[in-house]
């Protein structure tokens, strides 16, 4: 028995498990060990969650009502600064850890000024795990935190969140606030590259949910002479909105908003046609819950739903978000019951009926706050649920008895939406009967991979039956599937389900993808996990192209989510110099095969290459700056206008062969301006495409 216990102790490796195997790390160790735990990926969103993080603490100051100004400045060398006129992160000695208040907060985990309850310094705030000021400390190079309060300016510097020296006085001081500065550390980022945009909407978005605040994002990146500029008007960089103070000309956007999230749904709304007169509101608190909600009906089928809590983005909803939509459908369908303005055949709304066309912003505020996952991405905090459902359907009730035709305008857009639905139901079931997606009634067009297994297969959207021909005959049969399309598909921005079925070259798609679609969509069973678009580099091509992608996003969205659609692209020019043979993608790629000339007697540019090199008549002939080869070597570029002009091999070799294509992955960094675009330039309503294009014309490249 002794020996069998000995042996017990050792591990798969042979040695022995005991405390000594049992690592302790210490500080913010963990941090950097598991930086996705904390800020949950180490790509772009990751990066720019570090400003989110600094962001709210300033951001929390303001909800407190203890700060009014906020000043975010991206920096040369990868460098973000953000200072308030807050209070200031407090300096006196902590009584447990026995150093600087502000050295605890900036280099230990969950240390903050929000874990007190009743005493704590903030009645509301989002920082949950108080994890903010000393995660970003820990994944970077370079932080520096700058504190003005009580008389005096108090500075401490960090790197790999480890402190540089203890914290210092310099100076006095009139102001108050904090400024902290830092610079992500390239172990940690592989390509550390901020998005200016990126910054902007998130910040904008805040703005709207803190009445009086006024925020300023700069971009001082190119800036070189900032030292000089600050000399002549005797500042320095400690003064705490040094970049304001400054007055030189930067690239930067202001924001102010005393409308609340009623500005913010008027934002959202701007491109879209009201089917309200008045945007509903409310403000008011329900066990201890402090609820804000606004929302207004539009001329659309899709629903924007944007939740916030504790002024956080919470993009996955939560309950918050359940408790307001069980409100709205219940209050819709006691108002039409009541008023016997739908037929009882017609049963009731649902959830469905009554979001189509809604655009609603949620707000809720909570002293004790509870987030699925340490992004915050989603609500848990039971009590939000009850609060949200109470308040809004009371207000939202009221609203309707009071605003007579608002009301009938809302009940009658969602009962054309429960019409629809049973409609696009009723079509659907008849296209999508059982068995479809089996294989059984696979759309004849297709021709299918022969693997069965859908992490190793691909699907090519080709545009027309020539590419379609070329893609077949070039394709890998095992594991590559071609669906040609024929002409432009249905533009479904603004279509249903049913009339989208209708579309054969919408429904082929469909089928081939095997989720089904909408209420019955199943990710799980898609039968590819590559599908490509590949068109033509023409006009025709990328409108086909935005078509598809238009397709996607507004029924397919899961399959976008998942990293599963991409764009293929194929080159532009195939360039024969003697017997090498090479491809070039852009402009650029050509000119740097051809090379400038030294080697070369004269380029041949022609649209399809002859089957006899000397039978070639050049359309376009470039002398040699340099001197002509000994050989009088030719170099032949033939420019491909279409998939369809390529022969099979040529369309293996380039765009369908794994080792040697180039792909472009379809993400959606930001949703909501990604939502924006598409009803720009698919929605109905001429004027803000006709601007769109207007003021993006210089950046379009023409293929003349």
């Amino acid at each position: 028995m002794a020996k069998e216990k000995e042996e017990g102790k050792k591990s798969g490796n042979g040695h022995h498990y005991d405390a000594s195997d049992i690592s302790v790390l210490e500080g913010l160790e963990p941090v950097r060990r598991r930086p996705g735990m904390y800020i949950g990926t180490t790509g772009p969103e990751g990066l720019h969650h570090l400003v989110w993080e600094i962001f709210d603490n300033s951001r929390d100051e303001a909800m407190g009502g203890f700060c009014n100004n906020i000043e975010i400045v991206l920096l040369p060398h990868n460098r973000i600064r953000v200072a308030d006129n807050g209070r200031g992160i407090p300096v006196d000695t902590h009584k447990k850890t026995k150093v600087s208040a502000l050295e605890t907060v900036m280099t230990t985990l969950h240390a903050g000024g929000k874990f007190g309850g009743e005493n704590s310094g903030y009645k509301v705030s989002g920082g949950l795990h108080g994890v903010g000021a000393s995660v970003v400390n820990a994944l970077s190079i370079y932080c520096r935190a700058e504190v003005h309060r009580d008389g005096g300016r108090y500075v401490q510097e960090y790197s790999k969140g480890k402190k540089k020296s203890k914290v210092t006085k310099n100076g006095a001081s009139k102001l108050h606030g904090t400024i902290i500065t830092f610079e992500p550390d390239e172990e940690i980022f592989k390509d550390i590259k901020f998005d200016w945009h990126t910054i902007v909407n998130h910040i904008r978005q805040q703005a709207y949910l803190v009445k009086g605040l006024k925020i300023l994002v700069i971009d001082a990146r190119e800036w070189d002479n900032l030292s000089a500029q600050a000399g002549k008007k005797g500042l320095n960089e400690d003064d705490v909105f040094y970049f304001r103070e400054l007055g030189v000309e930067l690239p930067s956007t202001s924001f102010y908003f005393e409308g609340g999230l009623i500005s913010l749904i008027k934002y959202y709304n701007k491109l879209q046609k009201p089917i309200q007169d008045n945007i509903f509101y409310v403000e008011k608190e329900s066990d201890g819950v402090g609820v804000e909600i606004a929302l207004q009906y539009v001329d659309d089928i899709v629903d924007r739903i944007v939740p916030f809590a504790n002024n956080i983005n919470t993009p996955e909803g939560g309950t918050h978000v359940t408790g307001f939509k069980t409100a709205l459908t219940r209050t819709l369908n006691t108002y039409c019951k009541k008023r016997e303005m739908m037929k009882e055949s017609e049963g009731g709304f649902t959830g469905e009926d009554v979001l189509e066309g809604l655009t609603v912003a949620i707000s809720v505020k909570l002293r004790e706050i509870q987030f699925e996952g340490q992004t915050k991405s989603k609500l848990g905090s039971m009590e939000a649920q009850g609060a949200v459902a109470t308040v809004f359907g009371e207000a939202f009730a009221s609203f309707l008895e009071e605003s007579p035709d608002d009301a009938k305008a809302i009940i009658n857009k969602s009962i054309l939406a429960l019409k629809a639905r049973k409609a696009a139901k009723a079509a659907k079931d008849s296209i999508l009967r059982k068995g479809a997606l089996e294989g059984m009634t696979l759309p004849g067009k297709l021709a299918d991979c022969q693997t069965k297994n859908a992490s190793e297969s691909e699907l090519f959207l080709v545009e027309g039956d020539s590419a379609g021909g070329s893609a077949k005959q070039g394709r890998d049969r095992r594991t590559q599937a071609i669906l040609p399309l024929r002409g432009k598909i249905l533009n479904v921005e603004r279509a249903r389900i049913d009339k989208m079925l209708a579309s054969r070259e919408v429904k082929s798609l469909v089928i081939a993808l095997g989720t089904s679609i909408g209420d019955t969509f199943d990710l799980g069973k898609i039968r590819y996990h590559k599908i490509i678009i590949a068109t033509d580099a023409d006009v025709d091509g990328s409108h086909i192209r935005t078509l598809l992608l238009t397709l996607f996003y507004r029924y397919f969205r899961q399959v976008i989510d998942a990293g599963y659609i991409y764009i293929a692209q194929p080159p532009l020019y195939k360039i024969k110099k003697g017997k090498e043979i090479s491809y070039a993608y852009t402009d650029d790629e050509k000119l740097k095969i051809i090379g400038k000339g030294a080697e070369v007697s004269e380029i041949n540019e022609i649209e399809n290459e002859p089957e006899n090199e000397d039978q070639t008549t050049p359309l376009e002939s470039v002398a040699s700056s340099g001197k002509p080869a000994s050989n009088g070597a030719r170099i032949h570029i033939q420019r491909f206008k279409g998939l369809g002009e390529m022969n099979p091999e040529e369309l293996w070799e380039t765009t369908m062969d794994p080792a040697h294509r180039v792909l472009k992955k379809v993400n959606i960094d930001d949703a909501e301006e990604a939502n924006k675009i598409f009803n720009i330039l698919m929605g109905s309503e001429v004027p803000p495409r006709k601007s769109f294009i207007q003021s993006n014309a210089k950046l379009a490249e023409i293929d003349i």
